[in-house]
């Protein structure tokens, strides 16, 4: 079954979201509209906004409430990947050129500015204080995780615990809010939010781990950029993590960091992890993630989204690209 399909009763909402997306990143200056504009129909999964839906389910559900938090948080999302672009130096993401490459360093980093501010503007909305710190916190979180990625580019020499550090301030936290905040504006009791909080952040660990994964085992149609583009970057993930324990991995890896034309040498280093069994360990640390996400759904009160959420955890962890 396809992702969109498992949430096909929400499509009205979807489609009320996709519009507001879009009219939140218009503006007068004609420049940052076409950036903004560029970037959103680039598309992607939609998956934060699904489950600011989802888990408002739980609760009092008011698209016209809701709304400002699941447009708030794809923005949060978007701002962060133009960002990325600019710090990875790169040309493509979902096979289309970026910000940076189709204008330049600075139009993208002022895009990526704009678009996070149009997110808190959005967020004003949304009369909690409680639901203001979580997001606030979650933001200093991201921007750590984004330092704590350019501080350990190329560093062979990190540890698991780093790695997961930083997937939990990449990604993870940012979907864990998305299911935390959608329950509280609908106004669903607090122990209700935690639980969903940590299905949600349980379920973005096991996505970035299953994103890693795919960047070796995925093709580049697939994945929309060429394959082994987090390596080449300098991003040390989950399976090259496992992959250099084995030295002459970790000895090819430091070599090919050091060529001036490192992207001649990564079909071969891509072969070298995808047999050290790098790939088969990786994994089993995202199914275990996916496990206790599953497991955090348990107590939650039974209705159609709670049965979505778990089929959308599934697929998350077990996709093919």
């Amino acid at each position: 079954m396809k992702l969109k399909m498992m949430y096909g009763f929400l499509n009205s909402d979807i489609a009320l979201i996709e519009k507001e997306l879009e009219q939140t990143i218009q503006t007068d200056y004609s420049l940052i509209s076409q950036t903004s504009l560029h970037y959103l129909q680039a598309g992607g999964k939609r998956i934060r906004p699904v489950f600011v839906l989802l888990s408002g389910k739980f609760g009092h559900y008011d698209i016209q409430v809701i709304k400002n938090v699941a447009v708030a948080l794809e923005l949060i999302h978007m701002s962060s990947l133009v960002h990325d672009d600019v710090i990875d130096d790169a040309d493509t993401r979902r096979g289309k050129p970026t910000v940076k490459a189709k204008w330049d360093n600075r139009i993208a980093m002022y895009t990526g500015d704009y678009i996070f501010a149009r997110s808190l503007e959005l967020m004003a909305n949304i009369n909690d204080v409680k639901a203001h710190e979580i997001l606030s916190k979650t933001i200093v979180e991201v921007c750590l995780g984004e330092i704590e990625q350019i501080k350990d580019k190329y560093n062979l020499d990190q540890d698991l615990r780093t790695y997961l550090r930083r997937i939990k301030r990449k990604t993870a936290l940012l979907i864990a809010v998305s299911c935390q905040l959608g329950a509280i504006a609908s106004g669903v009791p607090e122990a209700v939010h935690k639980r969903l909080f940590w299905f949600g952040y349980n379920v973005g660990m096991a996505f970035q781990i299953t994103d890693d994964i795919l960047d070796f085992t995925a093709s580049a149609a697939q994945l929309g950029k060429p394959a082994g583009s987090d390596l080449l970057q300098g991003n040390i993930t989950l399976p090259v993590l496992y992959a250099i324990k084995d030295p002459s991995i970790y000895d090819r890896i430091s070599r090919m960091f050091e060529s001036d034309h490192p992207e001649q040498e990564i079909e071969e280093v891509i072969g070298q992890i995808k047999s050290s069994g790098a790939i088969e360990q990786s994994a089993a640390i995202s199914q275990n993630y996916l496990r206790k996400a599953l497991s955090m759904l348990e107590e939650l009160p039974s209705n159609k989204a709670k049965d979505t959420l778990y089929k959308i955890a599934k697929f998350v962890g077990n996709r093919k690209f």
